[in-house]
């Protein structure tokens, strides 16, 4: 089913949040130096053009929404939000793509291509790639059914890319809590960033390689993990055997896949989120599961603390002025072949 390209499509989704609830104030700014309306003069259209590629591009994929918002995350997650990840192999860059939780599985970059080839005709060497991702991410939550917020401007490109940090720095599906809230800390983001940003996970599929251990051996006694609701359980195997389908897909939110709402948290509490680093959430601390509980319960609080740890996350260790540059070609940096 298409994704509506235009508009809010529920009332929640035209929820806008404050500046001043939106995090720190570096440089006596509240986004850090980054801001809004960065490019209202040097490129008055960028915004737009974003929103127009990506509303086409969901429209004709309804997933491709949360393959977009993914790439936010995991080029965060690593150096920064500095459009790293999109760098190919080349000369002195070995790719974050190759890493384990980019390899087969990141998607988009095709898209980002695209919204690059347009804004270079429109305003040459002007919006960098980093972000294009993260208006990219705002405008795939938006049109899926999810919370609008301000996006700030302004980040420039790296001149490198780090795959021992995609490889050590994202969360992956089998972490603990306490490794997935290390590694939220490290990108200075808390215990609420780490429920209400993985609340993400209610659009989007995953493979069965992320998730078979829980399925057959998750403490190494070869038995099923027992948070998991057996019934739930059971439909899993049947496409994601012992061994082989690897790259089988499966709803991260078996009930709204293509929706983003609260229902991930609701699948939460009856033993149905599909990953462990999901179901730990409830099953590993009081505090995170107070707020599973909590976003479960009001769609509106979900919405209003992911917009502002969404903002958050794109303001970690952005580079602004002097540092790096605007990539004419997400792919590489400016120069190189």
């Amino acid at each position: 089913m298409a994704a509506s390209t235009g508009g809010c499509l529920v009332l929640l989704a035209c929820l806008v949040v404050s500046p001043l609830l939106l995090g720190g104030a570096a440089h006596g700014h509240p986004w850090g130096g980054l801001f809004p309306q960065f490019y209202d003069h040097s490129c008055p259209q960028a915004k737009e053009i974003v929103r127009s590629i990506v509303a086409q591009v969901v429209a004709r994929e309804t997933r491709m929404a949360a393959s977009l918002l993914r790439l936010h995350f995991h080029d965060c997650f690593v150096q920064g939000c500095d459009a790293s990840l999109l760098l190919d192999n080349s000369t002195g860059i070995v790719s974050e793509k190759g890493s384990n939780p980019n390899s087969n599985s990141a998607r988009g970059f095709e898209v980002i291509d695209e919204i690059k080839v347009a804004l270079e005709s429109a305003c040459p060497g002007t919006v960098s790639c980093a972000d294009i991702l993260a208006l990219a991410a705002r405008d795939s939550t938006l049109l899926v059914g999810g919370p609008y917020w301000e996006v700030p401007l302004g980040r420039r490109d790296s001149l490198g890319a780090s795959i021992q940090g995609s490889n050590n720095d994202i969360p992956a599906p089998n972490n603990t809590l306490p490794t997935i809230i290390t590694k939220f800390k490290r990108q200075g983001l808390d215990i609420v960033d780490v429920v209400a940003l993985s609340g993400a996970h209610t659009v989007g599929l995953s493979r069965c390689t992320s998730f078979r251990q829980r399925l057959y051996n998750q403490s190494g006694n070869g038995m099923a993990d027992f948070t998991l609701d057996a019934s739930y359980a059971a439909y899993l195997r049947t496409n994601c055997p012992r061994s082989g389908g690897d790259d089988n897909l499966f709803p991260l939110d078996f009930v709204s896949p293509a929706k983003f709402d609260n229902f991930y948290f609701k699948n939460l509490l009856v033993g149905k989120g599909l990953l462990s680093s999901d179901e730990v959430l409830l099953t590993k601390s009081a505090e995170t599961a107070a707020l599973v509980k909590a976003y479960a319960d009001d769609v509106h609080l979900f919405f209003q603390h992911f917009a502002q740890s969404m903002v958050k996350m794109g303001n970690v260790s952005p580079l602004t002025g002097a540092q790096g540059e605007v990539r004419k070609n997400c792919r590489r940096i400016n120069g190189s072949r």
